[in-house]
């Protein structure tokens, strides 16, 4: 590590790890138990705390909180984690939260996420890959987010809902149940508004796949069927599409239910 990418003003406790080329602005706090890998960059202000590793090439804008005790009244300062992957750009005023013993114990973002101001992501949510959060966006407490999934500004996620991979919401959506994977919802409560067609598309999904796809976001929604006898059908339709069968497994392991 080069110590000139250390500002003066930074306060460092000497148990914490940290890689090559680490920057750290000033008057930044990195606790005790905080892991930084090489060449990520934090900014002025911000509070690293907690059982906190951060992997490679992250950018961490100033005044940030991230690694602090879970907004839990069960907590009692059990060493749960908070893990942050490579190569995601953190803008400012975000608060990512511990986990819980209640569940796994630790908090994950993935990889090469986009994430931006005042974004609060709750103790024990798990977050993936490819990810656009949106100025504002919240998650409460468990909640899960697939790879590629876009959070429009604002939107505000129930504890323990599940949303899929290439989902989109609009903006200051407000989602109570599970949304499944490809589908574009908004509203308060969040509804489908179809299929994620542009980002599938820019992602390389093709036509084919494409128009599966708007088969199947019609079998769940827009033929007046059951769950039951929309599951059935799609059935038939992922034994030539495995896209489907992502969106039946989806919907198997749904506990809240999905948005319908």
């Amino acid at each position: 590590m080069r110590s000139s990418l250390i500002h003066p003003t930074a306060i460092i406790h000497p148990g914490a790890q940290l890689g090559d080329n680490v920057s750290i602005g000033p008057y930044a706090i990195i606790g005790e138990h905080v892991v930084i890998g090489d060449g990520s960059s934090v900014g002025a202000h911000t509070v690293i705390s907690g059982h906190t590793s951060i992997g490679r090439d992250n950018r961490i804008f100033q005044f940030n909180s991230l690694g602090e005790i879970p907004q839990d009244k069960k907590y009692a300062g059990e060493p749960t984690r908070l893990e942050i992957g490579d190569r995601n750009v953190v803008r400012e005023f975000c608060t990512f939260n511990l986990g819980t013993v209640q569940d796994g114990g630790v908090t994950r973002i993935g990889d090469d996420n986009w994430i931006m101001a005042y974004v609060h992501l709750a103790h024990d949510c798990q977050v993936g890959n490819h990810t656009i959060f949106a100025n504002n966006a919240s998650l409460a407490g468990h909640v899960t987010v697939g790879d590629h999934a876009i959070l429009g500004g604002f939107t505000g996620v129930h504890q323990f809902c599940k949303i899929g991979a290439h989902v989109m919401t609009g903006i200051s959506s407000v989602v109570f149940k599970d949304i499944p994977p490809y589908v574009m919802a908004a509203g308060q409560p969040a509804a489908p508004h179809g299929i994620n067609s542009e980002g599938l598309k820019r992602r390389g999904f093709s036509a084919e796949a494409l128009a599966a796809l708007k088969r199947a976001y019609k079998t769940l929604y827009r033929e007046g069927l059951t769950l039951n006898e929309a599951r059935e059908k799609l059935a038939g339709q992922a034994q030539s599409v495995p896209e489907i069968q992502v969106l039946l497994d989806f919907i198997a392991s749904s506990e809240r239910g999905i948005i319908r």
